[in-house]
């Protein structure tokens, strides 16, 4: 009878280690993915996941990139750069010459990996209907600057908002995991107690009888 409470809360003991591990495994690691575009302008966005789940890449990645344009020009190799809009989101640290370019990203933390794109770097050049538009017209212009700077802050606040909707969501369900897995461990050691206190009560009304 000695034995048999030892026994339980060896059982339950170790039921308790394999919860608290389960964080451990099922920590990010593997293989990443890159996901290279233009941005526009001069410059290109590079993404950063986990190929297995897609989750972002929160640790610190080394990386580079180098181009050639069609004209036989080169560029790079320079490194990249952690972008403030995300942390798993890099620009190059230094802006594309205007013209078109085959990008290669090269990375090598926290694990290897590569992507190659064409993109278009260079200033948007003005249409053809504000080129023409009459010099003498300013109330015109503040006109269309208005309307131009709602539209524009109209556009801006949706993309913001989904560019930011993903983050929202998986810092809510990383918030959901460690409360249910405190949650569990809080269980466990409550029935590892009560079996416990059970055990001992019938050993002792055992030795009583």
């Amino acid at each position: 009878m000695n034995k048999a409470p030892a026994y339980v809360l060896t059982v339950l003991l170790a039921g308790l280690m394999l919860v608290l591990g389960a964080p451990a495994a099922s920590a990010h690691g593997g293989p990443i993915k890159l996901e290279v575009t233009g941005d526009g302008a001069d410059n290109v966005n590079v993404l950063v996941t986990y190929e297995k789940d897609g989750h972002p890449v929160t640790e610190i990645v080394a990386a580079t990139l180098k181009a050639t344009s069609a004209d036989g020009r080169s560029f790079g190799p320079v490194p990249l750069r952690s972008a403030p809009e995300g942390q798993n989101l890099y620009h190059s640290a230094e802006p594309l010459p205007s013209g078109e370019w085959r990008v290669t990203v090269t990375a090598t933390e926290p694990s290897k990996a590569k992507a190659t794109v064409k993109v278009k770097a260079g200033v948007v050049a003005a249409s053809p209907v504000a080129a023409t538009a009459p010099a003498t017209a300013p109330a015109t212009g503040q006109a269309t600057g208005q309307a131009t700077g709602q539209a524009t802050g109209q556009a801006t606040g949706p993309a913001r908002n989904k560019a930011a909707a993903p983050a929202t969501v998986m810092d809510g369900q990383g918030a959901m995991g460690t409360a249910l897995k405190i949650g569990i461990i809080v269980l466990v050691a409550l029935v590892a107690l009560a079996a416990w206190i059970a055990l001992a009560w019938r050993h002792r009304m055992g030795v009583r009888r």
